[in-house]
């Protein structure tokens, strides 16, 4: 059997370019990774258009009033995605510090860092709108209930992860004192989750269940689905966004960051060349 054929390539002539292969570290050099979150942030933040402009009309326009609670419920389209939100996105902290930790991969803990804002935000909301929510449906804006008490805890956690991080100077030390942190503190998301089976609380049970049909009518679904999605589309952006300052913030030694930073100067030095000074006032010292 005959060797199979090569074609060779005239001398000189460059080899062709073959994109890298994808890999789940691909994305760990600081370089990469502020780049990719560069090329989902405007597509982050169209979606969440896309969903919450339609997911806003359905909950205020199309739902209809609820028999018990009146108009009140209509905040749960916001005091869901929000608690689910808070949830989710600690255990992603928890994720991401742990594997910075261990793998020593510093774009990982600056991404944990760089949710742990948002998941503050997202829990606050939801504390916020299950006071409201509360008042007209129990009668009273706060209870020491076991699932509000625990996504208190959640909010004090994430204000503790951020706190403990900015007070360290060493980014080492400071990722792994808050990965050790962020993983002892996601033992409290089951305890948020199943504290309304655990225990005789106060908070009503799911509404939408893995294992069971939801109690909700459809349209009250697509409302919060879309929505949901909105909250999700809104986290990705911010969470992007403030990751690549970061990025730069800690990278800004590096060769890559000064490249970056090399078209803005060109920019500023083409601006003088074109707008010069008044030779007036360039020329007399006192002028200026």
């Amino acid at each position: 059997m005959s060797p199979a054929l090569r074609t060779t390539l005239p001398p000189g002539t460059p080899a062709p370019m073959t994109a890298p292969r994808l890999t789940w570290t691909t994305f760990a050099a600081p370089m990469r990774l502020y780049g990719l979150a560069g090329r989902l942030t405007p597509w982050a933040w169209v979606l969440t258009l896309l969903f919450g402009l339609p997911g806003v009309l359905l909950a205020l326009g199309v739902v209809p009033t609820d028999a018990q609670q009146g108009d009140s419920y209509r905040i749960l389209f916001i005091h869901v995605p929000a608690a689910w939100l808070s949830m989710v996105l600690y255990l992603a902290i928890a994720l991401w510090a742990g594997l910075g930790w261990v793998l020593r991969v510093r774009s990982a803990a600056l991404l944990a860092r760089a949710i742990a804002p948002t998941g503050a935000l997202f829990t606050a909301v939801a504390l916020w709108t299950g006071a409201l929510w509360g008042q007209p449906t129990w009668g009273t804006w706060w209870v020491w209930d076991a699932r509000l008490t625990s996504e208190l805890i959640l909010l004090f956690l994430y204000l503790g992860y951020i706190a403990l991080v900015e007070a360290i100077d060493d980014p080492r030390r400071a990722a792994e004192a808050g990965a050790l942190l962020a993983l002892v503190g996601a033992i409290n998301i089951p305890v948020i989750y199943f504290s309304v089976r655990w225990w005789n609380t106060l908070h009503q049970g799911a509404s939408i269940s893995m294992t069971a049909a939801p109690s909700m009518a459809r349209q009250m679904l697509w409302a919060l689905a879309l929505c949901t999605l909105s909250a999700w589309a809104y986290a990705f952006a911010v969470i992007f966004t403030r990751l690549r300052a970061l990025l730069i913030e800690h990278e800004h030694e590096a060769r890559w960051v000064e490249d970056l930073a090399a078209p803005t100067a060109a920019q500023a030095h083409a601006h003088a060349d074109v707008h010069p000074a008044d030779p007036l006032t360039a020329s007399d010292p006192e002028a200026r």
